[in-house]
């Protein structure tokens, strides 16, 4: 199966993802998918988006002109409503490793059944750096993965153990993919939510572990 068959698009699943982020939440979002996730949480919710690289409470990606000094930590522009500040990345990182980002949001290559995470390495490719992602794995009080659920060549990123070097183990909470949704429990990993027009049948075929259907599984809702 194609990643890129049947099920969301990349804005879709960040969508999805933001109906996690509650009222005055501290929310961390790791590069790539997850940065998208600014653009579908609205400003009444009073969320404060927070950057390792030094900033709290910014907004989503600007659209006007690029400024380097207004920049997260994926060095995209982002806007800045009124509040917002900066610190260096020792205070970021104080933040994350003292229990105070509510929720971090990052994209990942392998999830176990257990919640280990692994989105920093790709033997094969070599290079790549953990960076923060670690700090944030251990250090938030929730994580959430965002990401495909199948690589390009159709391979499971749901696997029963990961064989890619770690980010942290055992710290995933929830998983949204292009599929479903699905949570990390002491019981293995619970299929809660559907993607429009995609079968259960279909997300076992694309997950390596057992799944367990929820009680009340339904679609997702957009």
């Amino acid at each position: 199966m194609a990643e890129t068959s049947i099920g969301l698009t990349r804005e879709l699943i960040a969508m999805r993802v933001a109906q996690e982020v509650g009222p005055g939440d501290a929310v961390n979002l790791g590069i790539g998918l997850p940065t998208l996730v600014a653009d579908f949480v609205p400003a009444d919710r009073g969320v404060l988006f927070q950057a390792e690289n030094g900033i709290l409470g910014y907004g989503g990606i600007s659209e006007g002109d690029f400024d380097p000094d207004l920049i997260n930590a994926s060095g995209q522009p982002v806007t800045l409503p009124p509040g917002a500040s900066f610190f260096d990345s020792a205070l970021s990182f104080a933040m994350i490793r003292g229990g105070h980002i509510d929720v971090a949001v990052l994209g990942g290559l392998q999830v176990s059944e257990r919640g280990d995470l692994a989105n920093w390495f790709v033997p094969e490719r070599g290079g790549g750096s953990v960076g923060g992602a670690m700090d944030l794995a251990v250090g938030a009080k929730r994580l959430i993965i965002a990401m495909q659920h199948t690589t390009r060549d159709g391979a499971s990123r749901l696997v029963r153990v990961c064989d890619y070097p770690l980010t942290a183990p055992a710290c995933v909470d929830l998983i949204v993919t292009n599929l479903a949704v699905i949570a990390v429990t002491s019981d293995g990993l619970l299929l809660q939510e559907l993607a429009p027009g995609v079968t259960v049948d279909q997300v076992r075929a694309a997950t390596e572990p057992d799944l367990r259907i929820a009680a009340n599984l339904g679609e997702m809702s957009l």
